[in-house]
């Protein structure tokens, strides 16, 4: 649906998703929100033509459950990717998303029999609405900046995930969103629930085509992590060149909880996005391992957040950003140890590599320490790639492209040995396409 945003369009979305009337009620609300607020007064310019902007395309009227059964030219997308043989080999669930709405949806028997809830979002809101409307918009509020009031007015899609307590999985879930149209807007709402002593290992992936005018991802993901669970978020986006990526993401973690973001942030046009653990629990955990790879006309403004609440608490944060080709590559994050965090640790380190004399890089750091028992540690560095080291391998036999990739792949093997293999050889062929 590609129109004017306006309540006629809120309501004709509501109506198509046969919704409560008080998600079209907060639809609303979210709307009226957004008009009136300004794009965010730091980072990298957006211009976004928000009347040429389709809010909302469905692909398909049933969700499969066999890749069988998804129309041919969906199908082959996500063979290309490689979705169905990962699911095979060593995935628990799979759900898949293409444009508005999810077209693909299975899950192993061992799910079932464990209580686990796994489905979209828009399945979730009808057939466990108590669930649903107890989580849904209580970490990230609609009103909290122009792109939340965005996903809450014309949300569609997403991941839902109850984990129910003492429930372990030896194999992670996945999601998969594709925006496969020009001046397509992705809008999915992502809620996860990990209950006491359980633990979870999500991952994601997000593509697109590359087309001359641009997309908007506009997504939410709230994660709620209780006493002694854990939880690891794990993202690949690859998003074309023509995307505005522009993600809210956020944790909060019980007592002695752990939370974890792996993310990994290769493509976009624009990319905004800092995950954010709430560390309200005592000995609560939360740990960011990223990185953000801008070539040109790419701008990567990525980091994270970490609000320390509870006593005793620990957060980590390696950020490795590349920018190559003219490219923008930069860290911008938040640490607030608040005065009732006693004894509370935080650990920074970001490191950046300028491959030529056209790209850029800052550091823009927000540490706040509010009493006397606590600490961070902040480590940055920039640099840019060897000649030594160039030279030396150069003298070995390889090419300068081939020396460069090399070295590239070192800067950030802390960020791959967070990876499943599968990921970690999907992120080595997507970086040699940069460099």
């Amino acid at each position: 649906m590609k129109s004017k945003l306006n309540n006629k369009l809120i309501q004709e979305i509501s109506s198509i998703k046969d919704e409560p009337k008080w998600m079209l009620d907060f639809r609303k609300k979210s709307l009226k929100t957004f008009l009136t607020k300004s794009n965010p007064q730091f980072g990298p310019e957006i211009k976004i033509d928000f009347n040429n902007i389709t809010y909302y395309k469905k692909e398909s009227d049933f969700i499969a459950n066999d890749w069988e059964n998804v129309r041919c030219d969906i199908r082959k997308t996500f063979n290309d990717i490689g979705l169905p043989d990962a699911e095979k080999r060593y995935l628990a669930g799979t759900h898949a998303q293409y444009e508005s709405e999810t077209i693909y949806h299975n899950m192993i028997k061992e799910l079932d029999d464990k209580g686990i809830i796994f489905c979209d979002t828009d399945t979730a809101l009808k057939q466990y609405p108590d669930i649903f409307k107890k989580y849904f918009n209580t970490l990230v509020k609609y009103d909290e900046n122009k792109y939340t009031a965005l996903n809450g007015a014309v949300w569609s899609g997403g991941t839902f995930i109850y984990m129910p307590p003492n429930t372990q999985l030896d194999r992670p879930l996945q999601s998969y969103f594709r925006i496969n149209s020009k001046n397509m807007g992705q809008f999915e709402r992502t809620l996860i629930i990990v209950d006491e002593n359980s633990s979870l290992h999500y991952m994601e992936g997000c593509t697109a085509p590359t087309y001359n005018e641009d997309a908007l991802h506009a997504a939410v993901v709230e994660i709620f992590v209780m006493k002694n669970a854990k939880c690891r978020y794990t993202t690949i986006q690859n998003w074309s060149s023509d995307v505005y990526n522009l993600v809210t993401k956020r944790a909060i973690v019980e007592e002695n909880g752990l939370m974890e973001w792996i993310d990994g942030n290769i493509g976009s046009k624009v990319n905004m996005k800092y995950p954010t653990c709430i560390l309200k629990g005592d000995y609560s955990q939360g740990n960011c391992v990223s990185i953000a790879v801008a070539s040109k006309d790419q701008t990567q403004d990525a980091g994270a957040k970490m609000i320390h609440l509870g006593k005793h608490t620990k957060s980590n944060i390696i950020s490795k950003s590349v920018a190559a080709n003219g490219g923008n590559s930069s860290y911008r994050g938040t640490v607030n140890i608040t005065k009732n965090a006693k004894n509370s640790k935080s650990k920074i380190k970001c490191d950046t590599i300028i491959v030529d004399e056209y790209s850029k890089s800052d550091t823009i750091p927000k540490n706040i320490v509010s009493n006397s028992s606590s600490n961070i540690n902040h480590e940055a560095t920039v640099s840019k790639i060897s000649k030594e080291k160039l030279f030396y391998l150069m003298s070995r036999g390889l090419t300068e492209e081939k020396a460069k990739e090399l070295l590239i792949m070192g800067f950030i093997d802390q960020f791959r040995e967070e990876l499943p293999m599968e990921y970690a050889v999907e992120l080595n062929a997507l970086l040699k396409n940069y460099f």
